[in-house]
């Protein structure tokens, strides 16, 4: 016998935790198995440094772009910023003479700096996201051509004393041993931001932007403040995300990192974030990225070149888009019972108060008591089944009805 109760309660708990964001760890772990099946040398710990490799510095600004994405907007310019960051921290220790810990110090006001710019823009100046993020990602890019003067900025190898922060981001032993400690850094800096998102006055404000502005504004939240700080947080994230590239690849070119941003974006909307506002993860999130990775070291592995992998993130955006939409959409919709779901809400509502009267009891009463409830839960079992075969016997003779009354009605029309 099926346990009604069970049943509801699990299909609940799904719609709760998000079809995407139960699907998204999912779609990891096969893609990972399905990779170390067909791929070559695919389960290795070496194909695994490539994947946490591959995630540092998008997951850092995916982080970050989940606030973003929470208040209903957009950060375009998260790519062109960590590496504008990055380069003119370069050029600092390069060729202004900084000290590393300095040029560090300095990508992290750099890429904190534009956010802010973001969030005054889009918060007091009500620019669209779109429109002022696009902007500032052209802005980035020059400033970071100037301030170089269109040079590359190289950062010191990992051999030489300045090299020290290398090692923050991966370990190698004297035996050859790589350890991805950047691992640990992304899961400190995620483990943060979701404690800030689910714990803090900050996290709740910004959830209640993206779910309604104007409610928010009208319930005294300081709505341009918290749109404002989620933008510069993830200015704060993309200069993580610039230290950690230029930790993985020294050489940071004028310029770049256009299209960094469109997988943080990916990342974050294949997590479960929703484009509209409101819903998002930054474990989610994580996840997405961690997809993305995989797919990037696992076609490879298939003999399978870079485009398709472009290709297949692509796909799985789309899915993921659509599956936000279609949960909108079921959570727009005003459900109205039929006849057998108020029957069984009602009787498993008896059932409640039963199993509390005999919460604590012992004994033969409530033995009595526990055949009382599963004799019970088999007559709502059938009574519903039946209703249910009496709903759908009357809503198709409907149907028909309708069908026969638009053919008379087609027929008439032509006859006269």
């Amino acid at each position: 016998m099926s346990d009604i109760s069970s049943q509801k309660s699990m299909s609940d708990r799904i719609r709760e935790i998000g079809m995407q964001k139960f699907l998204a760890p999912a779609a990891l772990v096969i893609l990972y198995i399905f990779f170390g099946i067909f791929g070559r040398n695919f389960f290795s710990f070496t194909s695994l440094v490539n994947i946490l490799d591959a995630s540092y510095y998008i997951g850092f600004i995916a982080v970050g772009v989940t606030f973003v994405i929470i208040t209903g907007g957009i950060d375009l310019s998260v790519g062109t910023v960590m590496m504008c960051a990055a380069i003119i921290g370069g050029t600092a220790y390069k060729s202004w003479g900084w000290p590393m810990w300095l040029a560090l110090i300095l990508i992290m006001v750099v890429a904190t700096a534009f956010g802010f710019f973001n969030g005054i823009m889009v918060s007091r100046l009500k620019l669209p996201p779109f429109i002022a993020t696009l902007g500032t990602m052209m802005i980035s890019m020059g400033v970071g051509s100037m301030v170089s003067r269109v040079r590359s900025a190289t950062f010191p190898t990992r051999s030489e004393a300045d090299g020290w922060f290398k090692s923050i981001f991966k370990y190698l032993g004297e035996d050859g041993l790589t350890i991805p400690t950047g691992f640990i850094v992304l899961i400190a800096t995620a483990t943060i931001a979701y404690l800030i998102l689910t714990k803090t006055k900050m996290g709740r404000y910004i959830f209640a932007v993206g779910s309604n502005k104007e409610a928010a504004r009208l319930s005294g939240v300081d709505v341009r403040k918290w749109e404002m700080m989620a933008y510069a947080i993830s200015g704060m994230t993309a200069g993580i995300g610039g230290i950690a590239f230029a930790a993985v690849y020294t050489t940071v070119m004028p310029a770049q990192g256009q299209g960094f941003e469109l997988h943080a974006i990916a990342g974050a909307v294949i997590g479960g974030t929703s484009l509209s506002g409101g819903v998002g993860s930054v474990f989610g999130t994580l996840i997405g990225v961690y997809i993305m990775s995989t797919l990037r070291v696992g076609l490879p592995s298939m003999d399978l070149q870079a485009h398709f992998q472009i290709f297949f993130t692509g796909v799985v955006v789309i899915g993921a888009v659509l599956l936000d939409l279609y949960r909108n959409k079921r959570a727009s919709e005003v459900r109205i019972l039929s006849p057998a779901d108020s029957y069984r809400n009602a009787e498993m509502k008896k059932i409640a108060r039963m199993k509390e009267d005999i919460a604590g009891v012992r004994g033969p009463d409530a033995d009595t008591k526990k055949k009382e409830i599963a004799a019970l839960r088999a007559r709502i079992k059938s009574t519903y089944n039946s209703m249910r075969k009496e709903e759908k016997a009357e809503k198709k003779r409907i149907l028909e009805e309708e069908k026969t009354a638009e053919k008379a009605f087609h027929q008439e029309l032509k006859e006269g």
